[in-house]
């Protein structure tokens, strides 16, 4: 069995516990992380130099990362549309997780700390708008994405929907003013219907 390290309300690790019951993975998890136990310590560290999660184990092999993660499950688990089997494709849902690492949660996730992981009486408001300005334009690269393609990847659920979904449910979730983008609506209320997004991902943000 998989055994996979990490707090159940990690944005990171929730796109780990997702994939798994889309595809029917059984595993094991370990709290670890903010909350729970040390990610700091020497015993950890040999599993994650970085002392970040999620980390998975497979039996002797260790892997982190989580976008990797998604894909090392997807490969042998998921079928040829959740991970493509025409290269084309399969490119396309690696490109767009990529662009949520690098683009999409960069963008929410200065939000997020700012009013979910920082106390009231320290809160700084005054970037909030240019915060909301910059994940707004964010966002509306995805809408366009969306306005022709039912998911992330095309006419099928894959595994971009995932990396992309845990960061969309935060910024439909945060109490900032946010465009009025219908594709992107109706695409999050779609994955909304999973019953693996709804164990996993739409919990209180904290």
């Amino acid at each position: 069995m998989l055994t996979i390290w990490g707090r159940a309300n990690s944005v990171n690790v929730q796109k780990v516990l997702w994939t798994c019951d889309e595809l029917q993975i059984a595993y094991e998890r370990i709290d670890a992380g903010r909350g729970f136990s040390d990610t700091n310590t020497q015993e950890y560290r040999r599993l994650n130099p970085n002392g970040l999660i999620p980390t998975l184990v497979d039996g002797d092999f260790i892997l982190w990362e989580s976008n990797v993660i998604v894909r090392y499950l997807a490969a042998p688990y998921g079928d040829a549309q959740f991970y493509p089997a025409d290269l084309h494709s399969r490119f396309l849902c690696e490109q767009w997780m990529d662009w949520n690492a690098t683009t999409l949660w960069p963008a929410v996730r200065p939000i997020f700390q700012l009013l979910v992981r920082t106390t009231p009486d320290k809160r700084d408001l005054s970037p909030l708008g240019t915060l909301q300005s910059q994940a707004d334009a964010t966002m509306r690269i995805l809408d366009e994405q969306l306005q022709e393609r039912e998911f992330v990847g095309g006419k099928n659920f894959t595994m971009a929907d995932i990396p992309v979904g845990v960061s969309a449910h935060r910024w439909f979730n945060l109490e900032i003013e946010r465009s009025e983008l219908p594709a992107l609506r109706r695409w999050y209320e779609d994955i909304n219907k999973r019953p693996a997004f709804r164990s996993h991902v739409t919990k209180p943000l904290t």
